[in-house]
């Protein structure tokens, strides 16, 4: 009987959340008793096929070394960048021996564990990588830089694209440096591979899965992670 690969997931966390307009990086603020990166990180590790988290903390990060979490030992810390990219290309190049790789968001706590599954499944039947995302459910609108609006978009096979993220570890980090030296802006893994010309699938999970980003979203949150049980 065949055993389920395991996998490493990059948890890019060298960010200042200036959005949140709070006195710590958004990671570090708690939620239930915990930071939501330690309730990103366990939540994580509690996949059975969930081997290792590469967390990549702002080399002046003043918060990190100091939660319990920190000393576990399927975490592994190493230095982040300015932007998200550069973290996770950090993280990316302290993986060895490692076929596929998971990359996750630092304030996304709320991750379901069968969501998880669905996109660990692609690398079963697929070569090409795959995102969790979900439909987009509101009308949407093309606005100008006057806050007018130009057009009503077509929702068809429109997408929020989340995490994590899941691709063959040689494709990404090629894809992710590459475009990186020619200064394509990278807003997520995905569109690093776009960029390359790859092929990346739709796995649809729940809206659930939030990143923390505006001040209410730690009230969601909180319900969400409060409520995952019965989600």
């Amino acid at each position: 009987m065949s055993t389920a690969p395991l996998y490493t997931v990059v948890v890019p966390a060298a960010g200042i959340g200036q959005r949140m307009q709070a006195d710590r990086p958004k990671q570090y603020l708690t939620i239930a008793g915990k930071t939501i990166l330690e309730h990103t990180l366990e939540n994580l590790y509690a996949h059975p096929q969930i081997e290792q988290i590469i967390v990549a903390i702002n080399p002046l990060d003043q918060y990190f070394d100091s939660l319990p979490i920190a000393s576990k030992t399927w975490v592994k810390r190493v230095d982040g960048g300015g932007e998200r990219a550069d973290s996770v290309l950090a993280g990316l190049n302290s993986i060895q021996n490692a076929d596929w790789v998971l990359v996750h968001d630092a304030a996304r706590p709320c991750l379901a564990q069968d969501d998880l599954s669905k996109l660990l499944a692609t690398a079963e039947h697929s070569e090409h990588g795959a995102i969790l995302a979900c439909r987009v459910r509101d009308t949407m609108k093309r606005g100008n830089t006057s806050h007018g609006i130009l057009h009503t978009e077509s929702r068809d096979n429109l997408w929020h694209a989340l995490t994590p993220q899941f691709f063959p570890l040689d494709a990404l980090r090629s894809a992710l440096g590459q475009a990186m030296a020619q200064g394509i802006a990278i807003t997520d893994e995905a569109s690093a591979i776009e960029w390359a010309q790859g092929k990346v699938h739709l796995v649809e999970g729940r809206s659930s899965n939030i990143k923390v980003t505006q001040p209410e979203d730690l009230h969601l949150a909180e319900f969400y992670l409060q409520h995952k049980a019965t989600l």
